[in-house]
C-alpha cells in the first residue's frame, strides 16, 4: 500500500457477515482502513450495501472490484463453495485477501453432477482430499503472488484468549487439555442446512472456532519453548442429527436441516500428547455460547466469549427493553439476560481486523493466517472420517 495512509477493502458479499466487518474497519484506529468498494451476489445486494455504510462504489462483477487501484484487500463474506475461486482471483490481482472460516469446504466441487442429495453421501477420505487440497491451494496462491491470505478466526484475537495465551506464556506450563465448544439454537441460513452448500453442519460451523483456537495456542506454546510448534496427529469423532421427541416439534430450535448434523464432538491429540475436546451443537437455547477451558500442568483458565457477565439485566417482559440489541441468538430480553455491551470486541471480531489492517500496512504476517486455516480444515475433515468409520483417524505431517 505505497503512498497509501489508509488500507482499501473491497467487500465481497453484503450479509450477516459483511455487516460485522463493516462495523469492525470503522473502528481501526493508527492507519484507517475503509471500505472502497463492494461486490455482492445481486446488484441490489451490493448497491444496499454501500448505501448503508458509505461505501462510496459497489461494483455490478467481482472483475470490477479487482481492478480497482484503491482495493488493498479483499475481504471474503460468502458462501465456503466460493472461497479458493475468488482467493485466487483476488491473489492474481495482487491484492491480499481475508477469508471468513473455514477456509475451504467440501461442497462436491470434484463431481460431475450437480445432485446436490449426492455431496453428502461422498466418501470421507475423498472429502478431506478434497477440501485439503483447496485450503493449500488458496494458501499457495497468496505466496505465488507475493499477497497476505489471513484466515478470519475470531477467537484468536479474543481478548480473552489473547489475556489467557499472556498467562499461559507468564505460567511457562503445559498445556495438558483443552475443553471448548460454540452452540446455540441453529443457523436460519439456508446455506448451512445442506452439505453441498456448506460443506458439513455444526462440526464445521461452529467446531472450527474451537479447532483453530487449540491449534493456535499449542503452536504459540511449542514456538515460545524455542522449539517446533505443537501440532496435531490423531482424531476421534461422533456426529449427528439430534431430533425433537415426543408429539409436538420444538418451536424454539431449527429443525429443518437436509443433510448436515446439529451436534458434532471429537477428541484431539497433539504430539506431545496432551489432548483437547471440542463440542459443538445446534440443540442450545438461550442464545450463542462460546466457551473454552486450559488445563495447565501449573495452572487453570476458563475464557468466556459468549455468554459473559460484564452485563445483566432483568425484565419481566420483552418489550421493557424495546428492540434494544442484547446478545446473538437470544430468542427473548424477558428474564434474566446478558447483554453483551460490545460484542465486536468480547468475539475477537474489532481485534482481528485491526490486525488484519496492521499487517497489510507494515507488510508483517497477520496472526491468523493462511496456514492455521490449512490446519483446520485438515482437523475438521479428518474428524469427519473419524465418525464415518468410527475408529481413530492419523492426520499426517504435511
Amino acid at each position: 500500500m505505497s503512498g497509501r495512509d489508509t488500507v482499501g477493502i473491497g467487500m465481497i458479499g453484503g450479509g450477516f457477515l459483511a455487516e460485522t466487518r463493516a462495523r469492525c474497519y470503522a473502528r481501526t484506529s493508527g492507519v484507517a482502513a475503509r471500505i472502497v468498494a463492494v461486490a455482492a451476489r445481486t446488484e441490489a445486494s451490493a448497491r444496499a450495501y454501500a448505501e448503508r455504510h458509505g461505501v462510496p462504489v459497489w461494483c455490478r462483477t467481482v472483475d470490477e472490484l479487482l481492478a480497482r487501484d484503491d482495493v488493498d484487500v479483499v475481504d471474503l463474506c460468502v458462501p465456503n463453495a466460493a472461497h479458493r475461486p475468488l482467493a485466487e482471483a483476488a491473489a492474481r490481482a495482487g491484492k491480499h485477501v481475508v477469508c471468513t472460516k473455514p477456509l475451504t469446504a467440501y461442497v462436491g466441487q470434484d463431481l460431475p453432477t450437480e445432485d446436490d442429495s449426492s455431496v453428502a453421501a461422498v466418501d470421507g477420505q475423498r472429502m478431506w482430499d478434497v477440501a485439503l487440497a483447496d485450503a493449500r491451494a488458496m494458501d499457495e496462491a497468496c505466496a505465488q503472488h507475493g499477497v497476505q491470505l489471513m484466515y478470519g478466526e475470531n477467537w484468536v484475537y479474543a481478548p480473552s484468549l489473547t489475556k489467557a495465551a499472556r498467562l499461559v506464556e507468564a505460567a511457562g506450563g503445559s498445556i495438558l487439555e483443552m475443553r471448548g465448544g460454540e452452540c446455540h439454537s441453529g443457523s436460519h441460513s439456508p446455506f448451512s442446512k445442506r452439505w453441498a452448500a456448506t460443506g458439513g453442519g455444526a462440526l464445521l460451523r461452529m467446531g472450527a472456532h474451537p479447532i483453530g483456537a487449540m491449534l493456535h495456542l499449542k503452536h504459540r506454546e511449542g514456538v515460545v519453548r524455542g522449539g517446533n510448534p505443537i501440532r496435531p496427529i490423531a482424531v476421534t469423532a461422533e456426529v449427528g442429527r439430534l431430533a425433537a421427541g415426543g408429539p409436538q416439534r420444538s418451536t424454539w430450535l431449527v429443525d429443518d436441516w437436509v443433510d448436515v448434523e446439529n451436534w458434532g464432538a471429537l477428541i484431539l491429540t497433539f504430539d506431545d500428547g496432551t489432548r483437547a475436546v471440542v463440542h459443538a451443537s445446534d440443540t442450545v437455547l438461550g442464545g450463542m455460547e462460546s466457551r473454552l477451558e486450559l488445563f495447565l500442568s501449573n495452572s487453570h483458565l476458563r475464557l468466556n466469549l459468549s455468554p459473559n457477565d460484564l452485563l445483566q439485566a432483568f425484565a419481566p417482559d420483552a418489550a421493557v427493553f424495546g428492540g434494544e440489541y442484547i446478545m446473538e441468538k437470544v430468542s427473548s430480553s424477558a428474564g434474566w439476560t446478558t447483554p453483551i455491551p460490545d460484542e465486536d470486541w468480547t468475539s475477537g471480531h474489532q481485534a482481528m481486523c485491526q490486525d488484519f489492517v496492521d499487517a497489510v500496512a507494515s507488510g508483517r504476517p497477520a496472526r491468523a493466517d493462511g496456514a492455521l486455516g490449512v490446519a483446520v480444515v485438515d482437523v475438521v475433515y479428518a474428524a469427519y472420517l473419524a465418525a464415518r468409520t468410527g475408529r481413530r483417524v492419523d492426520i499426517p505431517r504435511r
